[in-house]
């Protein structure tokens, strides 16, 4: 494990190389501010655009065409500053918006294939970003040649031309706190998808807005003070790493079962298979992601790696009786104590059908129905209609 990790370390280091030395030759249109300055309006400017990828590689883009006042300075711009680009990118943007502010009309059964169509979005835009815009975005340094943008020659390397070995400094920082900030706005997303209630996704959506808006507000009256703000919520990121990388991959792993409707060609491993956990047990956190199992002792056991690549740990579960959940939407187990039952574990979508192969698999007790189905069959027996009886 530490050698791959050392290889992936190797690997991005040396893409970062590549990329900054490539850049240098990019330039952007004639900047008159100083390195200092430039390096903090390129901080919010990456924050600014991980919190919402498609949005701000855009709106970005849109400003440095509009900036450029000569054929050449246009010639010269990148990718994202290209009105093929930018122009629809904006008018998809738009479509979102005008989802949202319908989005609190609507149903949630109507506006959530939506809400997972913008979900893609971001990720797919997220990981585009990563790769293609904050490694040119974070290569502020040329070389020292007329209107070139930040220029070394203002801090003394008039005569050696380093622009490549300090853009080389400056992308893995910024590629780490651009996934650091995106990871946290992703999560988000994730909130957003699974609330049931239009209200609190507008909250949540208001509340994204409003911090890109800050960033954006903050550079432009003082890049000093932006970049101040922008290392506040880069910092914030940092401390919900951990709850926003779990939320987001159970969110992913969720919006691909669903999409692919993989539930119809999965089957269960006889004898270990992926889930997450439902609740913190053992200082370990809820929708930590592993392989559960039974030891040799018949305990339940569930094998995880922290951030998925980590050393592998084992964490057993508390000797009590185990029964399979079946959802609506996705299913459970649930850790009983006497008639009382508590979630331990979050199935992916694709066990949707698979409960009792899970009930022979785990030596589990049955399956009971859960959240909208228990709440059905609740009804069900109240207006005397026979429920089926669980195994």
């Amino acid at each position: 494990m530490k050698k791959s990790l050392t290889t992936l370390i190797i690997l991005c280091l040396g893409f970062s190389l590549l990329t900054a030395s490539a850049a240098t030759t990019t330039a952007a249109p004639a900047s008159q501010t100083n390195p200092g300055q430039q390096m903090a309006q390129t901080l919010s400017m990456i924050t600014g655009v991980a919190i919402s990828p498609l949005m701000g590689v855009s709106a970005v883009g849109a400003w440095q065409w509009w900036e450029a006042k000569t054929p050449e300075q246009k010639a010269r711009l990148a990718w994202y500053a290209n009105p093929l680009f930018w122009i629809p990118a904006l008018l998809l943007v738009g479509a979102c918006a005008l989802k949202d502010s319908a989005g609190i009309a609507l149903p949630p059964l109507v506006k959530k294939p939506f809400d997972v169509a913008e979900t893609i979005e971001h990720k797919v835009s997220g990981l585009v970003a990563t790769g293609a815009f904050v490694p040119i975005a974070a290569s502020i340094f040329h070389a020292s040649s007329p209107g070139n943008g930040a220029s070394l020659s203002s801090l003394g390397f008039a005569a050696i031309d380093l622009s490549w070995l300090y853009n080389a400094l400056m992308v893995p920082f910024a590629m780490v706190a651009f996934f650091i900030v995106f990871l946290a706005s992703n999560a988000i997303n994730i909130l957003i998808l699974i609330s049931p209630f239009g209200a609190v996704d507008a909250a949540l959506k208001a509340a994204r807005t409003a911090i890109i808006a800050s960033v954006a507000l903050t550079s432009f009256a003082n890049p000093w003070v932006g970049a101040a703000w922008a290392l506040i919520l880069i910092l914030l990121s940092w401390l919900i790493a951990g709850w926003s990388f779990r939320l987001s991959h159970f969110g992913l792993s969720f919006i691909w079962d669903f999409v692919t409707r993989r539930c119809n060609r999965f089957k269960p491993d006889p004898t270990v298979n992926k889930m997450f956990l439902g609740r913190k047990i053992d200082y370990v956190p809820a929708r930590t992601y592993g392989r559960l199992s039974r030891d040799e002792k018949g305990n339940l056991v569930l094998k995880y790696r922290p951030w998925l690549v980590l050393a592998e740990r084992t964490l057993t579960l508390p000797a009590n009786r185990y029964a399979a959940g079946k959802g609506l939407f996705f299913s459970e187990i649930l850790q009983l104590d006497g008639d009382a039952s508590k979630i331990a574990l979050l199935l992916p979508p694709r066990y949707r059908g698979h409960e009792y192969e899970l009930v022979a698999i785990y030596d589990l007790d049955g399956v009971r129905d859960t959240g909208l189905l228990a709440a059905w069959a609740w009804i069900k027996m109240m207006l005397g209609f026979k429920t089926p009886t669980t195994a």
